[in-house]
């Protein structure tokens, strides 16, 4: 098979998916030479056809009339990636506290749980760290109330302020109470205690 073949075939497969759509060397082409592959990638890269967003991993970005180029955003990368390994995963740290807004810093290192191997993956100057985890950590269920939890853990028991409790009380009243409960039941005992009640108020 011809280089040229490869990069049309390419091509051809990331232009069926809608722009912003990841995708990864070991996957676009799977009965492809991988070696001959990645230097059809390379070579689309060169040619401004697609972008490289980190190693092994591309998109054909979405083009803004206004602001130009649009790439996929750290958390879109990681979602994509635990897609493609079938696995879960779960934002934790200060990733957790700048998705519910107790925050406004964006972290450069972005740590989620995992199921799967443990590794790093360096997206500019930001990394996304999969950590590998208990099935326990992975079992909550509700969108909002796994980050509070997650974020309570990173702020710490005696560290967390009034104000901050606040926040995510009020958060947690937009939450699926089933879920809320579900997620309670499994969290460190103190963090239910501090949000006993929320259920109900």
């Amino acid at each position: 098979m011809m280089p040229q073949n490869i990069e049309t075939q390419i091509l051809e497969r990331v232009k069926r998916k809608a722009k912003g759509t990841l995708f990864f060397t070991d996957n676009i082409l799977k009965d492809a030479n991988p070696d001959a592959v990645r230097k059809a990638l390379e070579r689309l890269v060169k040619a401004g056809k697609i972008d490289r967003v980190a190693t092994g991993i591309y998109v054909r970005p979405v083009i803004d009339d206004i602001i130009g180029k649009v790439m996929p955003d750290i958390e879109e990368i990681a979602i994509a990636i635990a897609k493609r390994d079938r696995a879960r995963i779960l934002p934790t740290g200060s990733f957790a506290m700048y998705k519910l807004g107790l925050t406004t810093q964006v972290p450069l290192n972005v740590v989620y749980y995992t199921d799967t191997s443990a590794r790093k993956i360096q997206i500019g100057k930001q990394t996304i760290n999969f950590k590998k985890s208990s099935s326990k950590n992975l079992a909550f269920v509700g969108g909002l109330s796994k980050l509070a939890i997650q974020a309570m853990r990173t702020i710490g028991k005696d560290q967390i302020t009034d104000n901050e409790l606040r926040q995510i009380k009020n958060i947690l009243k937009k939450e699926n109470p089933k879920y809320l409960q579900h997620d309670l039941q499994i969290a460190p005992v103190w963090i239910r205690e501090l949000l006993k009640g929320t259920i109900n108020d």
